[in-house]
């Protein structure tokens, strides 16, 4: 019979590899909800991920209903407000990052079939309205979840997990070899 495994509660006082960063900033274009932000704030430091990058009207730290989400991770992610995704962007460009928009657009790739080269970005945008027209264009790579229903999205904070997971998988996969 296994044994039960002990349940990790709390924060960790000891991260694993506290030398180990994901090279990856998030882009939130215009996103309405500070729910969902907080979530994304909360998804960067699990991850490790850099930075986040905000834009147009999305909630950017201090905020008091994304901090209630973030459970004071909006304190530990470096975040940057721009006026436009686009702006954003273009800054992650001049310091040589490939930008994947996650969008439902018809050539996407999936998340799976899709090799990240890092140091990546990646464009979340409004549940919606999508990314900016403009901002999108910019993009070098789509990523797109698979969806079998009639409804092609899901939750931002939700899309953005599977995608900054798969990347955080195969960055793992580079680095620890």
């Amino acid at each position: 019979m296994p044994s039960t495994p002990e349940l990790i509660l709390g924060d960790r006082p000891d991260p694993t590899r506290p030398d180990l960063t994901l090279p990856l900033v998030l882009v939130l274009d215009h996103l309405r909800s500070a729910f969902n932000t907080g979530n994304i704030f909360r998804l960067a430091e699990a991850t490790r991920a850099t930075a986040i990058y905000t834009a147009g009207y999305t909630p950017t730290p201090p905020h008091d209903k994304l901090a209630k989400t973030a459970r004071g991770c909006d304190t530990l992610v470096p975040a940057r407000n721009f006026p436009t995704a686009l702006e954003a962007i273009q800054e992650l460009k001049r310091q040589g990052y490939t930008v994947y928009a996650v969008e439902t657009v018809a050539n996407a790739a999936s998340p799976w079939d899709t090799t990240f080269r890092f140091p990546a970005a990646l464009v979340l945008g409004n549940e919606a309205l999508g990314i900016a027209p403009e901002a999108l264009s910019a993009c070098d790579f789509f990523v797109s979840l698979p969806a079998l229903g009639q409804k092609n999205s899901i939750n931002v904070g939700n899309a953005g997990a599977v995608v900054i997971y798969q990347a955080l998988h195969q960055y793992l996969e580079r680095e620890i070899q």
